[in-house]
């Protein structure tokens, strides 16, 4: 049965992507391999169900939309797919940042390192988090694939959008490596904007855009088009993040706001900042930031520093110039009505927000 969805309505149809993501899980139980400790499956399921923003299978759903096509309940399935891809990410982005905290819950590697330590089994607790943690994360990049396959379409449809599926997952996991290497490298903004376009950028807007534009058999020049819409809007997003990862509040991002910090993660924020310093701000920068062991007065010390080199007026400059010109490219893209509409929408959702 086809819904009538209005443009904007996206906690319609996030109750509709969560609706076939909790069915698809649910449909694993019986599979799952006797004598295998359900634990992984059950985390999982928390893990999924337990919220975001769904961006991804909102912009999927979109780019059909925007290619001409009708809604229905195949389109949300495959756009629920990616959601399942994106917990494989955060799984393991979790893992390679250290981070323990995701959605105001302990992260995967940590609710499993703290059942090892509780349990008082032989062996490091924290690599028993880690190892789980990649199995959970294999193990929901395999479930998306098969949910992708299984949502309805023809296999003719399906084809084509898996092209441009399986390129996002390569992008992404090269950006994860690029991220390992720029933190190791020159820490220059142009590294820096790289990594985002990569890891982020066309993983968020982009490639699930032009996969439900594919879906429906776009040609082309729409795929170029959104592209040119999604790629910026896609830096924008990130920017967004990285500055909620140091300046965002804990109780609404779900997230330390000293992961980032500590870990010395090689954001454009910090990249301007390191530019713009002092000798001073310079020598206390290389001191602090990418300290393990940085409490809040030193976190509060380098968000000064930000602050006072510029260099987060320079990013919120950077997130207003992309998003415009985002903005600009879909006006000109030739996309449905309803469609832009919408995307105008979630544009605006995607870069003034707190979490």
């Amino acid at each position: 049965m086809t819904v009538t969805v209005a443009p904007t309505d996206t906690s319609g149809l996030r109750a509709r992507f969560d609706a076939e993501l909790a069915g698809f899980l649910e449909r694993q139980g019986p599979d799952w391999p006797d004598g295998a400790p359900r634990g992984v499956f059950t985390a999982l399921q928390r893990f999924v169900l337990a919220g975001g923003k769904r961006l991804r299978p909102l912009f999927c759903y979109w780019g059909w939309r925007g290619a001409g096509a009708a809604d229905g309940t195949p389109i949300v399935v495959a756009a629920a797919a990616l959601e399942l891809f994106h917990a494989f990410a955060l799984i393991h982005d979790d893992i390679l940042d250290g981070s323990d905290r995701r959605r105001g819950e302990p992260s995967v590697h940590r609710l499993f390192a703290d059942l090892h330590a509780r349990s008082s089994w032989r062996g490091d607790p924290e690599a028993y988090g880690r190892n789980t943690a990649l199995l959970c994360g294999d193990l929901c990049a395999a479930w998306s694939d098969q949910m992708f396959h299984e949502c309805g379409l023809s296999t003719e449809q399906v084809h084509r959008g898996y092209g441009v599926f399986a390129l996002m997952r390569t992008e992404v996991i090269a950006g994860e490596y690029l991220d390992l290497v720029s933190g190791v490298g020159d820490g220059s903004v142009a590294s820096a904007l790289t990594v985002i376009r990569m890891k982020a950028a066309r993983y968020t807007v982009t490639r699930p855009l032009q996969i439900g534009a594919a879906l429906a058999g776009a040609g082309p020049e729409l795929l170029a088009a959104l592209e040119e819409f999604g790629d910026p809007l896609g830096d924008a997003f990130q920017l967004r993040d990285d500055v909620l990862g140091v300046f965002g509040d804990p109780a609404v991002t779900g997230k330390s706001i000293l992961d980032d910090l500590r870990e010395g993660k090689p954001t454009v924020m910090m990249a301007l900042a390191r530019s713009a310093a002092d000798r001073s701000q310079t020598a206390r920068l290389r001191e602090l930031f990418g300290n393990p062991a940085l409490d809040a007065d030193g976190a509060a010390e380098l968000r000064a520093i930000i602050e006072t080199t510029g260099a987060r007026e320079r990013i919120e400059q950077m997130i207003r110039v992309r998003t415009e010109a985002a903005l600009v490219a879909l006006q000109a893209a030739a996309v449905a009505d309803e469609a832009r509409s919408a995307l105008v929408a979630l544009a605006g959702q995607a870069i003034d927000r707190r979490a």
